[in-house]
């Protein structure tokens, strides 16, 4: 479905939910009227009433057709395990600071490129044996973000969720190690030397609280399978930006995300039975998601060798590694790396920029992995 198909599914109601739901977050945040309660309601306001266009089914079985993301979520009969990775995801966006890439939108394009890994690992599966589904879950391991792995095998009720949550942290883990040896594979000591300037533009509170909110309506109309993950992540963000939370964006981003993260390890272990765990097709899997990351570094990398081609100031190619989801671990990798290179060569700020366009560009790439593997299902 085109993307005017997708706007036309809009109704004049679901304008006006926009508008309400647009003043309700302007109240909570600018009269500071009631925001723990307003601010939500407003938020929910918008993300409920996003057309369900693009998005697998929306028929759902003894229910009839429904238009909504959050409607057909909880028709579809989510499971609290499956709930938990999206709520998790409003601890994750309470802790983002998006200023380095709002200052430097140019970045988000690095956290788009580096997901290549994630579709040659889907490719790479398939050819190994795994079915569509097993195949399409482990790819995601390549977005170096446990919770999309973790929400997308059990979306499809993949046979190797334990496997692909211990590959997906695994890897995460191992940043420190395995993108420096990716980076120097595709990048001449020369590349690494390059400096680049640091201007930081003012990013205002408006534009703060305003990006959440325009990037959860732009993918709802976009990538619609992707607005469950994006419009949680930026909700989280916007409760950290409105500065009329503190409590609540705190308890996100410490309270919350160690809680879920706790419970999503106990219940995910119960899929690490030994007979299940230990064989074959699990060291294949660590095997691909080690593939899939090292291709989506590369792929960040190359593609920043491409835009050096026709910029005048070139762009340290490195800080396309960042581009995955891995933060802020990635931009730190990088950041050491330069300064290696040359001592006083900063660019964390850029990698930092490409790592939180990562992470929303991961979240995507998970979706459009859900929308276009569920319709060929």
């Amino acid at each position: 479905m085109d993307l005017f198909s997708c706007f036309t599914l809009v109704t004049w109601q679901q304008v006006v939910m926009y508008l309400i739901g647009g003043g309700l977050i302007f109240i909570a945040i600018k009269k500071e009227y009631e925001p723990a309660l307003l601010l939500p309601m407003g938020f929910g306001a918008i993300l409920v009433n996003l057309p369900l266009s693009g998005v697998i089914n929306q028929t759902v079985e003894g229910v009839g057709e429904v238009n909504g993301i959050i409607e057909w979520l909880f028709h579809l009969g989510i499971e609290t395990s499956e709930a938990l990775p999206i709520i998790l995801f409003i601890g994750i966006g309470a802790m983002i600071d998006f200023g380095p890439l709002l200052s430097n939108p140019i970045m988000m394009l690095f956290g788009a490129a580096a997901q290549f890994g994630i579709f040659a690992a889907v490719i790479l599966a398939l050819i190994l044996g795994f079915d569509l589904k097993d195949a399409a879950s482990i790819g995601v391991i390549g977005a170096a973000d446990g919770p999309t792995s973790i929400l997308v095998s059990q979306f499809f009720h993949s046979n190797y969720i334990g496997a692909i949550a211990v590959a997906a942290y695994s890897y995460m883990a191992l940043v420190p190690i395995v993108q420096p040896i990716a980076i120097k594979m595709v990048t001449t000591r020369k590349e690494r030397y390059i400096s680049m300037d640091y201007n930081p533009k003012t990013v205002s509170k408006k534009a703060r609280i305003l990006f959440p909110i325009i990037v959860t309506l732009v993918v709802g109309f976009v990538a619609p399978s992707s607005v469950a993950l994006v419009g949680f992540l930026m909700f989280g963000n916007l409760i950290r930006e409105c500065k009329v939370l503190r409590i609540l964006s705190e308890t996100a981003q410490n309270v919350l995300t160690n809680l879920i993260t706790l419970m999503l390890g106990l219940i995910i272990s119960f899929s690490l039975r030994a007979e299940e765990f230990v064989n074959m097709k699990t060291l294949l899997i660590m095997a691909i998601g080690l593939f899939s990351f090292f291709f989506d570094t590369i792929g960040g990398v190359l593609f920043a060798k491409f835009i050096n081609l026709f910029c005048r100031k070139k762009i340290n190619p490195m800080v396309g590694a960042a581009g995955i989801s891995a933060f802020p671990m990635s931009a730190r990798v990088v950041q050491k790396l330069a300064n290696e290179e040359q001592q006083g060569n900063i660019i964390l700020m850029h990698a930092v920029g490409a790592n939180v366009s990562g992470q929303i560009a991961s979240v995507v790439a998970g979706g459009l992995i859900m929308t276009i593997v569920a319709r060929l299902l």
